[in-house]
């Protein structure tokens, strides 16, 4: 397997078993959060945390795994828990998803990238997933599109968040 033709993901957890990728070329910064410096925005969709001074910017943020059908963040986590923020950029917009536990960066061939099966995954997932693969120990590693992510129709509903 020859280096050059690999790309570097981040992987992260999703729910409780599942592990998840992004690439690294659209994710701007990693940091951790407490759920209490986040300021909330009354009537948006549930999986909208509501927005976070980064560095001067309103950063608005984003509970990936409600976003995306699992059971939410909050419940499970106390207010003074820390979470990772990862601050993704397209095209001039960018959005911070939360997620409970960054796990590693790790090299990929797109090659090997299967096409999302509809039955692998949820209604809910499903639009946002651009693959996945398979590690050595046959567990599948979900590979999210950030495009996807960053011009789904919840933020063209609500358009403060990504203006």
């Amino acid at each position: 397997m020859k280096i050059e033709s690999q790309q570097r993901f981040l992987s992260f957890s999703l729910g409780e078993k599942d592990i998840a990728l992004l690439t690294l070329e659209y994710i701007q910064e990693i940091f951790p959060i407490a759920l209490t410096d986040i300021c909330r925005v009354p009537q948006m969709p549930s999986c909208v945390l509501g927005v976070y001074n980064w560095r001067g910017e309103m950063l608005w943020l984003v509970n990936l795994e409600d976003m995306l059908g699992y059971p939410p963040l909050a419940p499970q986590a106390h207010l003074s828990s820390k979470l990772m923020v990862i601050k993704l950029l397209y095209q001039e917009k960018s959005l911070g998803v939360l997620v409970r536990e960054i796990r590693d960066i790790e090299p990929f061939d797109p090659q090997f990238l299967k096409s999302p099966d509809g039955q692998l995954f949820s209604p809910e997932m499903a639009p946002f997933v651009q693959g996945y693969f398979v590690n050595p120990a046959e567990k599948i590693l979900i590979c999210l599109d950030v495009k996807a992510i960053l011009q789904t129709p919840i933020w063209i509903s609500h358009n403060q968040i990504l203006s």
